[in-house]
């Protein structure tokens, strides 16, 4: 555990580092995020911020690659210069973007390739959890990957909206992930535990704790596409690596199905990113638009109509999403029944105050009538 908060802290620290000389440099290119009229943002601000947060991944797992506890992952190049690579790819994919704002078939297009070239480095999805499904042809393999990929990639996309909303969801997400990778490697594995899906759950999380500081509410700069790409690979390489480290006839039927579900759907990390995806698809498709149409019906909009002010619908999404990623975590650390009493008493808490300003606003119009 020491060795991965030793890289989580270094990520952190470059990603903290970083972040100003990036915005002084997009501050000098005139690289600002347009005023448009679904943005919640008042004044031009520098985006690129997700060029730091790659600086700090690479810095990361340099750093681990001279960790003793961490050699062992190094000795398979293949797997990490998939995932390197593929972080390459979509950072300088995501700096054209922020820079010309690129059509969304040219982006997707980048995104299956960077997605397709993890794959076949040894970061694909090789099982299916249902019914212990093994997948025979390594052609379905790859596809399959880069669709799993391509939604996270996407939903976390779709959730950057508001300043420090993708960060800060994507770093609770990944730590209770890594709380569960950590625990499966150790439980599988006790006499060499260390595994290439905490190792980048780590560093994931400490480049969106780094950043966060300079992104949260009043936002000093955006990660733009360069940044929510990123995160959104690294987090869908660390769920799928999870199927390449563990045989599931040596667990537990509780702890397969565990297993798999962050790779198949992870709603567990991921549940408003992906829940805003969904919604957004289905809104835009029924409306005869692309899924990739911008408009500004995204859940962190609804959460400033119902009369959240910006910091604290940001602060409403963290809480949410800390409830449904660490209460699937907490179904593998104590009995189901005290899972759902505490999470349960916390999910009508957290409803409360989500909804708290209709009831305001009922008051208001009660005492005006």
């Amino acid at each position: 555990m020491r060795a991965y908060l030793f890289i989580l802290i270094i990520s952190a620290l470059v990603a903290y580092l970083l972040t100003p000389m990036v915005r002084r440099v997009a501050e000098r290119g005139q690289i600002f995020s347009p005023l448009r009229e679904r943005d919640v943002h008042s004044v031009p601000t520098p985006r690129l911020g997700g060029v730091a947060m790659f600086g700090a991944v690479i810095v990361g797992l340099i750093f681990a690659s001279q960790t003793p506890f961490l050699q062992r992952i190094f000795s398979d190049m293949g797997p990490i210069i998939g995932i390197a690579g593929a972080a390459t790819v979509l950072c300088v994919l995501g700096i054209i973007d922020d820079i010309w704002d690129l059509h969304w078939i040219t982006k997707l297009a980048g995104q299956a390739l960077a997605a397709g070239f993890m794959a076949i480095n040894g970061v694909a999805l090789l099982s299916i959890p249902f019914g212990g499904v093994i997948i025979g042809s390594p052609r379905m393999s790859i596809i399959i990957t880069i669709l799993v990929v391509l939604v996270t990639i996407n939903a976390v996309n779709f959730v950057d909206g508001l300043d420090g909303l993708a960060a800060g969801v994507v770093a609770i997400g990944g730590s209770a992930f890594f709380i569960y990778s950590y625990g499966l490697a150790r439980d599988a594995s006790p006499e060499s535990y260390a595994n290439l899906a905490s190792l980048i759950t780590a560093i994931l999380v400490g480049a969106c704790v780094g950043f966060l500081p300079h992104n949260f509410n009043p936002a000093r700069i955006f990660m733009g596409d360069s940044g929510s790409m990123l995160i959104g690979l690294l987090l869908a390489a660390s769920t799928i690596r999870v199927t390449g480290q563990v045989d599931p006839a040596l667990l537990g039927e509780e702890r397969v199905f565990a297993t798999f579900l962050p790779i198949v759907l992870p709603v567990a990390v991921m549940f408003l990113p992906l829940l805003d995806l969904g919604l957004a698809v289905i809104r835009r498709l029924m409306a005869g638009q692309s899924p990739f149409s911008a408009d500004a019906k995204h859940l962190h909009h609804r959460m400033l109509r119902l009369g959240h002010s910006h910091a604290r619908a940001v602060l409403i999404l963290y809480t949410w999403t800390a409830l449904i990623a660490f209460g699937s975590v907490m179904l593998l650390l104590m009995p189901w029944i005290y899972v759902v009493c505490i999470v349960g008493g916390l999910f009508a808490i957290t409803l409360i105050f989500t909804f708290y300003p209709l009831r305001v606003r009922q008051k208001a119009r009660e005492e005006i009538s």
